[in-house]
């Protein structure tokens, strides 16, 4: 089993704090580093956070959030063998041209490290405040990510859909391995459709372990019925309430099938942070491994 640091982005700030915790975590063990992203927070929030019971989302207005690829392009050298990932980026909200270009130039710097783990977005107020249509955002996505894998296919690409519109063109370099794997975020049943019919990759937001089973059941029914082998999902799973007892959470995870564990960064904030990652890392790491 693999075993990421999710959020790492908003724990290292500083140039030197996020070098360091990127170099603590490849040195611990942990396989991979990921960056989350919001562009803003309005101040007057009415959408409901998707994640916590009140609704709320649990950041303060000047809470830091960098932006997900800068900050992933800037520690990408200091920790040469860890993975690159977003948790999530909001794809709705960016062009997919650019977007296509930023990956696949991070992923060529990086020897192929890059992986775009992706939501469609729960705040209406950010889509507001970037002017883009909240409406139809799951369908913006859909082909805005087709259009990026045509753009990594190969030169000459063309792309004709409701929302992406050019005529053959050549966008380099691209991928080092052709592509870059999507991993789609979410607990919905478009998100389920979503990482069965277009995604390399699931990653729920789900906490309670039965829940989270059954949530999973049902992405292997959905991927069964669609003629696709639910083995070919990779499954990502935040590792949170399981830090209570994290030999356990780990042998709960592998009993589901999940291939990576995502161990949220801002565990590691604050004074001796740093130090508690790395003994975290020595118990869990191991233990992972076992499992895999």
């Amino acid at each position: 089993m693999k075993v990421g640091l999710a959020f790492a982005s908003s724990v290292g700030i500083d140039g030197a704090a996020a070098l360091e915790i990127c170099r603590r975590a490849e040195k611990a063990g942990f396989e991979s580093v990921w960056g989350g992203e919001h562009v803003v927070l309005p101040d007057a929030i009415a959408s409901k956070y998707p994640y916590t019971a009140d609704g709320k989302i649990p950041a303060e207005p000047d809470t830091p959030i960098p932006d997900p690829l800068i900050w992933l392009a800037y520690v990408a050298a200091a920790a040469p063998t860890l993975k690159l990932g977003t948790c999530i980026l909001i794809v709705p909200q960016r062009n997919p041209l650019v977007l296509a270009k930023e990956l696949a130039t991070l992923d060529q710097l990086s020897g192929g490290r890059v992986e775009l783990g992706l939501g469609v977005g729960w705040l209406q107020e950010e889509f507001d405040a970037l002017g883009i249509p909240w409406e139809r955002r799951g369908g913006r996505n859909d082909e805005y990510i087709e259009a990026m894998r045509a753009l990594w296919k190969g030169p000459h690409a063309e792309y004709h859909g409701e929302f992406v519109d050019f005529a053959p063109a050549t966008c380099s370099p691209r991928p080092v391995n052709g592509s870059i794997p999507v991993i789609v975020g979410g607990d919905s049943e478009a998100a389920l459709k979503r990482a069965v019919n277009t995604a390399d990759g699931y990653f729920p937001g789900e906490g309670d372990f039965e829940q989270l089973s059954a949530l999973l059941e049902r992405l292997r029914n959905k991927a069964t019925e669609a003629n696709r082998d639910p083995a070919s999902i990779d499954i990502n799973v935040m590792f949170g309430a399981q830090m209570m007892n994290p030999a356990e959470g780990v042998e709960q995870m592998a009993s589901i099938g999940v291939d990576r564990i995502m161990i949220p960064a801002f565990f590691f904030a604050g004074p001796d942070g740093l130090d508690r990652l790395s003994q975290l890392g020595e118990q869990i790491i191991p233990l992972a491994n076992e499992v895999s």
